[in-house]
């Protein structure tokens, strides 16, 4: 089976106009349930 993720993974998330929103939350729900706590967004100041 799959090993849990490290307690300090982290990843960053750069907006695009060009992509549903439904994308995003199936990415962080993902990303949540596999034990990563710590997401950021990085580029959003332009949005």
């Amino acid at each position: 089976g799959a090993k849990p993720v490290d307690q300090q993974a982290e990843f960053h998330i750069r907006p695009n106009k060009l992509v549903e929103y439904k994308y995003v939350a199936f990415v962080l729900a993902a990303a949540q349930r596999n034990g990563v706590n710590k997401i950021g967004l990085v580029g959003n100041e332009a949005m």
